[in-house]
């Protein structure tokens, strides 16, 4: 059997609340800007939750018509945006074949907020009124195929629904792809646009989100105070490709995805497993594809949402992945200080940070981690970022359903 082949990164784009660009996104990220504010899209009053993370100053205009607006939901508006941003540096269209072009997307609910629009007519003005572009509007696959659509993808095209860990699922199935020979590039990553009654009252109901109306008190992962996560949105899009391609070309490659673990705690709807199994196990297949040993310098974008469990678990989950010792030798972080919890979303984002964190050997850091929770003793990077010569960054993500993805990346060594 052939080896696997290799996947790199060439292109990187995100629309998130710390700013519109990626770029933007992680000089944000470096300086411990935090992205949570008041909710301003509606009227929050009745809700405990009155913090989130919003996307700033997005003008949909600058990536599509003003007909495609009207007929796109802003979750895909977003993950429209992101593809943009990483299609075009990536320079890959016209230097790979339509159908060895694929697409996978991922989002946790998709078209929530056209869901809220039509609905509400539907109940004031009966069914006559709703959209006939409602169903297309709404639905979960359609950020994966309005990029196909403008990029000519004519390989697998497909969305990634495994809530909290959508966007590392999307990639980690976008590896995939690459690796045994079905596609040669794809669009990939997630978006999410959640912040909207509906949603922020099922999540707030059932007791996940912080109820601090302080943005500096509100996300604290692996802190003491940490009483839940506070919502975000946005998107992030990454160009993988197979090594030999990109380097043909001379393209510009960020890093390499050279592991992707995938794994469910089959355990409770909204609860992860309270010894971590899940998590481990998609941490250990991440590390083994990536040749993972005790001489690397190792940084960890944990998923740690500032929710009582899943950090406790989280820190359990490391430890039996990597092992007691070295799991304190690596360099933690949660960037969801900043971002607050994008959801479906979060993975793409997260995982460039990783490419970023490798590349400029910086460790962004948690912001607001003052009180460090004795039962999260792992090394969590507070306040200010460091500066570390990291070989491997992993990136966890974990969601309802028990689902659990790990994406690992290096640096590219030329063989």
């Amino acid at each position: 059997m052939s080896e696997p082949r290799r996947v790199v990164v060439t292109g990187i784009g995100a629309v998130t609340p710390l700013g519109n660009t990626a770029p933007d996104t992680w000089e944000a990220m470096k300086t411990g800007k935090n992205g949570i504010s008041q909710i301003t899209d509606f009227n929050t009053e009745g809700y405990k939750a009155k913090l989130a993370a919003r996307v700033k100053n997005f003008d949909p205009k600058e990536y599509l018509g003003v007909n495609e607006i009207l007929r796109t939901d802003l979750y895909a508006q977003y993950a429209i945006a992101a593809a943009h941003q990483a299609v075009t540096e990536s320079g890959i269209v016209g230097k790979v074949e339509p159908e060895r072009f694929g697409v996978i997307f991922g989002t946790g609910i998709g078209g929530i907020h056209t869901f809220e629009t039509e609905y509400k007519k539907l109940l004031e003005k009966g069914p006559r009124r709703v959209s006939p572009l409602f169903v297309p509007m709404m639905i979960s696959n359609m950020a994966s195929g309005m990029i196909a659509i403008r990029y000519d993808c004519r390989s697998t095209v497909m969305p990634a629904v495994t809530a909290c860990a959508s966007g590392s699922d999307a990639i980690g199935g976008a590896v995939r792809l690459i690796r045994h020979g079905y596609a040669d590039a794809v669009i990939t990553g997630g978006a999410e646009a959640s912040i909207c009654p509906s949603a922020v009252a099922g999540f707030v109901n059932m007791q996940a989100l912080s109820t601090s109306e302080n943005p500096d008190e509100a996300s604290l992962p692996f802190d003491k105070r940490r009483k839940g996560f506070v919502m975000g949105e946005g998107a992030g899009a990454l160009v993988l490709e197979e090594y030999d391609h990109a380097l043909s070309r001379g393209a510009r490659i960020y890093g390499e995805v050279c592991g992707y673990g995938s794994s469910c705690d089959a355990y409770h709807i909204t609860a992860p497993h309270p010894e971590g199994r899940g998590a481990a196990g998609a941490m250990k297949n991440a590390m083994t594809e990536a040749h993972y040993d005790d001489s690397d310098t190792v940084y960890i974008n944990a998923h740690g949402t500032g929710t009582a469990m899943n950090d406790v678990v989280e820190t359990k989950a490391i430890k039996l992945a990597l092992g007691e010792e070295e799991s304190r030798k690596a360099f933690v972080s949660s960037t969801k200080s900043m971002t607050g919890h994008m959801l479906g979303g979060a993975g793409a984002v997260e995982a460039i940070a990783c490419l970023y964190a490798l590349n400029e050997g910086i460790v962004p850091p948690t912001i607001n981690l003052k009180e460090q929770d004795e039962k999260c003793d792992l090394n969590c990077v507070p306040i200010s970022p460091v500066t570390a010569p990291i070989t491997l960054a992993l990136s966890n993500s974990l969601g309802f359903g028990g689902h659990n993805a790990c994406l690992a990346f290096r640096k590219v060594q030329i063989l």
